[in-house]
C-alpha cells in the first residue's frame, strides 16, 4: 500500500535519544505523576503524526504483551480501559475475567520507526482489579509500590543494571522450529569479543545498540560473547522500575531487530549443549540522596557492613526463590558447573562459580552481582524478590553462611518443591500467586523429562514461556 499521502511520525535517532535522556531526567528527578501525565498528554494531543500508542506489561512470567491504542481513543479513554484478563496465563479465571489497564505516564518512550512502526510511542501499563486497587499478579506494579514506599519512608533509591546475554541463531522462529529441527545454527563462531566489522552478529549488536541508544539506555559495551553467536549489550544503572522496564525493552527491541535480519534472538539460558548458557547477571545497590550505602573504604572488599548483610539475606533465602531466578526446565543446564555456572550458594569476590560477587568498585559504583539469574526471568519479580529478601528478610543461622557448601537445584522439580513449601515466598508473594506462579511452572515441567540428560529436548524449548505458540498450549 502506498505511504505517499501519509505522514506519520518518524524522528531520527538523535532526535530520539534527546527525547528520551529529558524523560529519564523526568524519572530520577521524581517528578510528580501529575505534572509527567499532563505533559505527554499536551504533547499526544498537539503531535498530529503520532497514530497510536503501544501499551506495553507483563504477565506473572514475565511473558511480553502489547496493545495499540488509536491515540484520539486513548486520550479520551486512559481513564477506564479495560482487557480481558482470563487470556494472559496466570493471571485471572474466566469467570473473575475483567481486568483494568492503567498507564505509568513517567514511563513512556519515543521509539525507533525502523524497529517498532512510525506513528507510535510507547508507554507501560499497570494493571488494576475491576475495584480500581492494584492487581497482585502485576509484579510491575508490585515492584513500583514497594520502591516508592522505601523512598518515602526511608529515603532509600533502588539501583539495579542487568547484563544480559542472548543467542543471534540463523532464521526466523528458530525456537517454534527446534522441535522440527532438532537444532540452533549459529551466524558466527567466533567467540569472546571476537567478530567481522561487519559479520552478521556485529551488524546485529551495532543495530541493537544503537535503538538502545535512541531509547535513552545510555550504553556502556557491547561484545560478542563466549559462546558462538552470542552476545551482550551493556547499558547504565538505572532505578529499579526503569531498569526492570529497560530489560523488556532489550528483548522486545533485539528480536525485531534479529527478525528483520532473517534471524532468532533468543533467551533461553542455554539453548546449546557443550557451550556457555546466557545469564543475566543482575548488579544491584542502594543510595540514599548522593550516598552508597554499599560502599566503606575500610570494609571487607570495600563493601558496607550493609551490603553484607545485604548479601547473608538473599543467601538465607537462595532455595526459596531459585525458581523465580531461573523459571524454566532449560534454566537447570545452565547451572552446570564445567561452564562458570554460578551454582554455589556463596559469596566472592572472584569465584564465578558464586551465586553472588562483589565486584571491584569505588563509592559511586560500588554494587552486588547476582550470578544466578537467567535471561528468562522475570525481571519485575526477580528485582522485587532479590531487594525485599536483601532488605527485609531474616539472616539464616548457618555457619560460614557466605562460604557454605550448598548448591542450587540441579532440576526445575526440586525448585518447583523448594518455592512451594516457602512461608517467605507466601509471604511477600501471597498465596494466591505464589499458587499461580507454581502451577504454571508445574506445566511447563510435566511435559519435559525430569532428568535433563545430555541434549536439549524438543518439549523444554516448545513449552518455554517465552516461546510464543498460544495455539499450542490452548491444546492443554
Amino acid at each position: 500500500m502506498s505511504s505517499e499521502y501519509r505522514n506519520f511520525l518518524a524522528l531520527s535517532y538523535e532526535e530520539l535519544e534527546e527525547l528520551n535522556l529529558a524523560a529519564k531526567a523526568d524519572r530520577v528527578n521524581r517528578v510528580s505523576g501529575d505534572e509527567i501525565r499532563e505533559k505527554r498528554i499536551e504533547y499526544l494531543t498537539g503531535e498530529k503524526r503520532i497514530k497510536s500508542v503501544i501499551v506495553m506489561f507483563s504477565d506473572l512470567e514475565g511473558r511480553q504483551h502489547l496493545l495499540d491504542y488509536d491515540k484520539k481513543f486513548l486520550l479520551g479513554s486512559w481513564e477506564n480501559m479495560t482487557f480481558d484478563g482470563s487470556s494472559i496465563r496466570g493471571f485471572t479465571e474466566q469467570k473473575e475475567s475483567d481486568l483494568r489497564l492503567g498507564i505509568d505516564w513517567s514511563s513512556f518512550y519515543w521509539i525507533p520507526a525502523d524497529v517498532f512502526g512510525a506513528g507510535k510511542v510507547l508507554v507501560f501499563g499497570t494493571i488494576l482489579d475491576r475495584d480500581g486497587l492494584p492487581f497482585l499478579g502485576d509484579l510491575r506494579g508490585v515492584l513500583k509500590h514497594y520502591s516508592e514506599k522505601l523512598y518515602k519512608d526511608k529515603g532509600y533509591i533502588l539501583n539495579a543494571a542487568n547484563e544480559i546475554e542472548g543467542f543471534l541463531f540463523a532464521g526466523v522462529d528458530a525456537e517454534q522450529k527446534y522441535p522440527e529441527t532438532g537444532k540452533f545454527e549459529f551466524v558466527n563462531s567466533g567467540g569472546y569479543y571476537h567478530a567481522l566489522p561487519l559479520d552478521p552478529l556485529r551488524q546485529f549488536i551495532d543495530r541493537s545498540a544503537e535503538a538502545q541508544r535512541a531509547m535513552g539506555f545510555q550504553n556502556e559495551k557491547d561484545h560478542p560473547e563466549v559462546a558462538p553467536s552470542q552476545y551482550e549489550i551493556n547499558y547504565g544503572y538505572g532505578e529499579v522500575v526503569a531498569a526492570a522496564d529497560q530489560i523488556q525493552l532489550y528483548k522486545l527491541l533485539t528480536r525485531q531487530v534479529a527478525n528483520s535480519m532473517g534471524c532468532t534472538a533468543c533467551y533461553l539460558p542455554k539453548p546449546v549443549v557443550g557451550v556457555n548458557g546466557s545469564g543475566m547477571h543482575t548488579n544491584m545497590s542502594i543510595s540514599q540522596g548522593k550516598t552508597n550505602l554499599f560502599w566503606d573504604e575500610n570494609g571487607l572488599e570495600k563493601l558496607s557492613v550493609f551490603g553484607w548483610e545485604f548479601i547473608d539475606r538473599i543467601l538465607t533465602y537462595a532455595l526459596d526463590f531459585c525458581l523465580i531466578l531461573n523459571p524454566s526446565v532449560n534454566s537447570y543446564r545452565r547451572l552446570d558447573p564445567h561452564f562458570e555456572a554460578p551454582n554455589q550458594i556463596k559469596a566472592s569476590s572472584t569465584d564465578r562459580g558464586s551465586m553472588i560477587r562483589v565486584p571491584l568498585g569505588n563509592k559511586r559504583s560500588m554494587r552486588v552481582e547476582v550470578r544466578s539469574v537467567a535471561p528468562d526471568a522475570n525481571p519485575y519479580l526477580t528485582l522485587y524478590t532479590l531487594f525485599k529478601a536483601g532488605i527485609d528478610g531474616q539472616t539464616a543461622e548457618i555457619d560460614n553462611l557466605r562460604q557454605a557448601h550448598r548448591f542450587l537445584p540441579d532440576n526445575i522439580q526440586h525448585a518447583i518443591e523448594d518455592f512451594k513449601s516457602s512461608s517467605w515466598i507466601t509471604e511477600i508473594l501471597g498465596a494466591d500467586v505464589q499458587g499461580r506462579f507454581a502451577d504454571l511452572k508445574q506445566a511447563a515441567a510435566d511435559r519435559s523429562p525430569r532428568q535433563l540428560g545430555t541434549y536439549v529436548k524438543g518439549s523444554e524449548v516448545q513449552y518455554h514461556h517465552e516461546v510464543y505458540n498460544q495455539s499450542l498450549w490452548n491444546n492443554f
